[in-house]
């Protein structure tokens, strides 16, 4: 029976322990790949595939890639999709014993990528960890490459709504998962189709509770929970955090913080919400360009950049918090040379906290420790501008930035200012730091003159002038003396070796100086690893000090960035309180101002409470510009919840715990829903989850069914909303539907407005202003015609509208349809027959020659054609 080789036994074994994983098997200066991993590999990487006996029947087939150009290899793997764990040898080669042993070093997932080459600069990249119980959910979030650490629970509600939101609020890369929670395949489903997330089950002993919170004491110092309540998310969090001791196999000493939260703490948004108010993102081309975040995002770091996003993700409710950050953006904004002066200083600033993430997991090299120190230059300069600022948050900044004086010293007077990439060939450290690296790197470098001058000076002292020193590889280096000159040799020299006509001598000065030369290279490469990883080490075990300081200065980022936007856009500071109004003057749509000329957007005001102006109904034509101003009115309170300066004249919110949204039609074919179930859903997510304190953005609801079902929705939904004892909330309602508003005066809290349109013509022209009252109609045929639809079309649209209104039942100045005539297809028919009838009389009309009728003629001709007419 055949047997597989040593070597590829030994694969066999580390693959069993890594199934789920495809094996980057170190040899030599390759990693190599076997079987279905190489078959796999070779396909995705597009390499060749070949084979490697292996001791069984038919080769074994293989693929590799260079070792030192695998972290490509291994993101294009990782963005298809597969994991990736990563073998080396942990044993020195030259004194292993047989085979050399070998060991996977770390596991690579999408969740627990540390190459920053591989990430967004600007975007965190989480892992979610998910624990089911029943209906409950705990859920915790980590960026491994900044040690940021979130952990919260869900436990009443619509909970399977609120684990939505939540996934669309961190966006992770990964999920793991328990076994409760992975069989529920049609939640799984419906995740995959609206994230497409990497899942992986974990095994059920990683969620237990009691081990959980054991874990999450020994690593966290500032872990706390209330042992006499079940907290499911601390299921969550420790088996968050075994799985990345699994795969990272290092110290996790940056992962400092256990931040437990509450939902309720900030804003609420739902992904729909997320998506039809473009936070981040564009619903098109998923492009930041488009987004709030494009308009806000003027931060100089990206450690700035994914606080800002963080911030737009999570707009905050507690009034305090709010003005905190607001009155640090007016002064910065006031402030017009101190906040010019630190954007540029935080220009010079790298990513501190991915810096320190590499530092713990052991991937930094001697650039990124340059880098940390350039960065650290610039808090002496940045503390100097910031000295004078009073805004209590900009001082709290100040306060937490530490100058790191040590830590910049080190780096400063041990690496050399441009260092190589690499950190095991040498070349690295300062000269000055070391004494032995110094002497070492003297005897690599000097050895040829340290041996002449020995040659010299032993010649002068002996007085034997043909004395010389040399080196072979069995003796080392050596004094040779002929026979001539033997009654001269000195009583300190050592005999090494007799020849024919010569001995050769050794002394302790020469033997000194061959055990600095010999091996001098490869000693001092060790040395100054050695020494480099004591540096980092030492700069570890300051993370604390060091992450503070980089959350302050991303802190500082963020602020100075919106202070930038409020000056260059003219934005006013929103005033915020704990009241129910919503009164914003010359409000302006943040994004699409800037992506038009600005001077042709025009701004409107908006007026809301939760007593007479809970609802206005919007009517208008379409493209007059209703979603713009519903949606910039949701902006507003959005960006004045974040702490930013908003764009309007002036502008008062009252606080808002949720924002719901339900703007234009979309289908999810993949779970088979159409486009309106899609709407109903959203609508019902929308009704079972407000509160009195929600703003509501609804555009068109009703209007993926027939008329009447949807107007009869669209009727009843207003009246849900805004009855005080259900909802009651505030709320922007447009529409099509005429009908709706005759509710003003007959329910109270409801307003009507319109956007306002100048004809022209056959033509409309927007004016994009919001009045009070109804539209007068909805132009459509008029939109269309703007469109570009082909005019046979629109002329034929006209006479079917004529014919329509014919039919209508003129009922205080208003136009209403019966239900039978909307019901069935009968009068568009009889429309198309009464055309096709006036079109013969037309052609009748033509026949006739006026030069040879007769008044009697006439009569009786003008008689036929009213009859025809009217028959």
């Amino acid at each position: 029976m055949a047997t597989v080789t040593p070597m590829m036994q030994q694969y066999l074994d580390i693959k069993e322990q890594y199934k789920d994983c495809i094996l980057f098997f170190r040899l030599g200066d390759f990693y190599e790949m076997f079987f279905s991993d190489a078959e796999i590999a070779s396909r995705e990487l597009e390499i060749t595939l070949t084979g490697k006996d292996c001791g069984l029947d038919e080769r074994a087939p293989m693929c590799g890639v260079p070792f030192h150009s695998a972290d490509g290899y291994v993101a294009r793997l990782i963005s298809k999709g597969f994991k990736v764990a990563i073998c080396e040898q942990v044993e020195d080669a030259s004194v292993a014993k047989g085979l050399v042993k070998r060991d996977v070093i770390k596991v690579v997932t999408p969740g627990t990528v540390t190459d920053i080459a591989m990430l967004d600069d600007r975007k965190n990249n989480y892992l979610m960890s998910i624990c089911k119980n029943g209906n409950f959910y705990g859920i915790a979030a980590v960026d491994i490459t900044t040690g940021e650490f979130n952990a919260t629970r869900i436990t009443w509600g619509n909970t399977k709504g609120k684990l939505l939101d939540e996934i669309a609020k961190y966006l992770p890369s990964e999920l793991v998962v328990n076994s409760e929670f992975n069989k529920d395949t049609e939640f799984l489903a419906q995740i995959n189709v609206r994230f497409n997330i990497y899942i992986t089950e974990l095994e059920d002993s990683l969620f237990e509770y009691g081990s959980s919170n054991e874990i999450l004491k020994s690593h966290f110092t500032d872990f706390k929970v209330n042992l006499t309540e079940y907290d499911i998310s601390v299921n969550a969090s420790g088996a968050l955090l075994r799985y990345l001791v699994t795969t990272q196999k290092v110290s996790l000493s940056h992962i400092q913080n256990f931040n437990s939260y509450n939902i309720e703490e900030y804003m609420v948004l739902d992904a729909a919400t997320r998506r039809n108010l473009e936070l981040t993102e564009t619903m098109r081309e998923k492009s930041k360009k488009g987004s709030l975040l494009w308009v806000l995002d003027k931060t100089m770091t990206s450690m700035g950049g994914r606080l800002i996003r963080k911030w737009i993700e999570q707009p905050l409710v507690n009034l305090e918090d709010i003005k905190l950050r607001l009155n640090a953006v007016d002064e910065f904004k006031n402030k017009f040379m101190a906040r010019v002066e630190t954007r540029e200083l935080l220009k010079r600033v790298y990513d501190i906290e991915r810096l320190m993430g590499k530092v713990v997991l052991g991937s930094v090299n001697c650039r990124d420790l340059i880098a940390l120190k350039n960065s650290i230059n610039q808090i002496p300069y940045i503390k100097d501008i910031l000295k004078d600022f009073e805004a209590p948050y900009n001082k709290y900044c100040f306060e937490q930035l530490d100058s790191l004086d040590d830590v910049r010293n080190l780096i400063e007077a041990s690496i050399i200012d441009e260092p190589p990439i690499t950190i095991k060939e040498g070349g690295i450290i300062k000269a000055g730091y070391n004494d032995e690296v110094d002497k070492l790197r003297t005897a690599s470098t000097q050895g040829k003159d340290w041996i002449a001058a020995i040659e010299a000076a032993e010649r002068e002292k002996t007085g034997i002038k043909n004395l010389k020193v040399g080196f072979n590889k069995v003796f080392g280096y050596f004094i040779e003396v002929t026979k001539s000159y033997f009654s001269l040799v000195p009583a300190e020299y050592i005999r090494k070796q007799t020849l024919a006509n010569c001995e050769r001598y050794i002394t302790p000065e020469l033997k000194e100086i061959e055990e600095t030369i010999l091996g001098a290279e490869e000693k001092i490469v060790q040395l100054e690893y050695n020494l480099f990883v004591e540096i980092k080490e030492a700069i570890a075990a300051q993370i604390t000090r060091i992450k503070l300081t980089a959350k302050a200065l991303a802190e500082l980022d963020a602020l100075a960035s919106l202070a930038e936007v409020a000056d260059r856009e003219n934005y006013c500071m929103p005033e915020v309180t704990d009241g129910d109004e919503i009164q914003i003057v010359d409000g302006r749509h943040p994004v699409v101002e800037k992506m038009v000329d600005k001077s042709s957007f025009v701004p409107n005001d908006t007026v809301l409470d939760k007593e007479d102006d809970r609802l206005a109904i919007i009517t208008g034509p379409n493209m007059a510009g209703k979603s713009t101003y519903m949606r910039q009115t949701a902006l507003i309170v959005l960006m004045a919840q974040i702490g930013s300066f908003v764009p309007a004249t002036t502008a008062k919110i009252g606080l808002v715990d949720r924002i719901f949204t339900r703007v234009g039609a979309s289908d999810d074919l993949a779970s088979g829903q159409s486009t309106f179930m899609v709407e109903m859903s959203e609508v019902a997510n929308i009704l079972k989850n407000a509160t009195k304190n929600s703003l509501l953005i609804l555009d068109e609801i009703g209007r993926g069914t027939s008329t009447f079902d949807g107007l009869s929705i669209a009727w009843a939904v207003i009246e849900y909303i805004v009855n005080k004892e259900k909802l009651g909330c505030r709320t922007l309602f447009a529409t099509h539907y005429h009908e709706l508003t005759e509710l003003e005066g007959k329910l109270s809290g409801i307003k009507n407005y319109c956007i306002t349109v100048k004809e022209k013509g056959e033509d409309v022209i927007f004016l994009r202003k919001i009045i009070r009252g109804g539209a007068d109609g909805s132009y459509g045929i008029q939109v269309a015609r703007l469109a570009g639809v082909p005019l046979e079309v629109i002329d034929r649209a006209k006479e079917i509208l004529i014919e329509l209104d014919a039919a209508d039942v003129n009922k205080n100045g208003r136009h209403h349809k019966t239900k039978k005539q909307f019901e069935g297809q009968m009068d568009l028919f009889a429309a198309a027959a009464k055309a096709s009838q006036n079109n013969e009389v037309l052609e009748e009309i033509k026949k006739i020659d006026l030069s040879r009728l007769t008044p009697i003629d006439a009569m009786n001709i003008l008689y036929d054609l009213q009859r025809k007419m009217n028959a």
